[in-house]
């Protein structure tokens, strides 16, 4: 099992740490950047890391998993990985007209115990539209999983969140930045837009 401080290592190896000005998905600012892309890419390393939190979710308790749900576009990799770890299938949801929901032939067995998983939780919103998805289809989420949760145990993703690790990074309206952070041009990585 890897320790915070190994997880930590593993995304400054893959270059998936990132120090300056980004937009987050959310619309808030932040001197950090997690770019799961990064770190998933190395299959070892995607394999090191979700069996890691494959046993972290075995230890907490949820019982019988039966199905992985992620939202698209970060939590699509991570889950299936997670999926094979937990061997169980896995599936996700996306975007349509802004609303999370199941397309490509996906669909939950009503009463099917889902375990949501993430890459990042920062806010825990994409999490807990997941999660609304799944009970519209009838599932039942048992818990929910992510390599990252940077709100340091504070966001509420709708269900008990086991993470590899917590980090409290600030985040700041954009009418709020601290001067350090407003002299640096702002970058939006993410999977929702680019360089702003």
């Amino acid at each position: 099992m890897l320790t915070q401080e190994q997880v930590l290592d593993e995304f400054r190896a893959a270059g998936a740490l990132l120090e300056g000005h980004f937009i987050l998905s959310s619309g808030l600012h932040s001197p950090r950047y997690l770019q799961c892309a990064r770190v998933l890419m190395d299959a070892a390393r995607a394999d090191r890391l979700c069996s890691t939190l494959a046993a972290k979710v075995r230890d907490a308790g949820f019982g019988q998993i039966d199905l992985v749900v992620s939202p698209a576009m970060g939590g699509v990799v991570v889950g299936y990985e997670m999926g094979r770890q937990l061997g169980v299938p896995a599936i996700f949801c996306e975007r349509v007209e802004g609303t999370l929901t199941f397309r490509r032939g996906f669909d939950i067995t009503p009463g099917a115990r889902c375990l949501m998983v993430e890459d990042i939780v920062t806010t825990g919103l994409s999490s807990r539209e997941c999660i609304e998805a799944i009970n519209r289809e009838g599932g039942t989420t048992i818990g929910a999983a992510c390599l990252i949760d940077r709100s340091g145990g504070k966001a509420d993703v709708g269900a008990k969140l086991v993470s590899l690790a917590q980090l409290e990074v600030p985040t700041f309206e954009a009418t709020k930045l601290p001067p350090e952070l407003a002299a640096i041009e702002a970058v939006k990585p993410g999977s929702r837009g680019l360089k702003s």
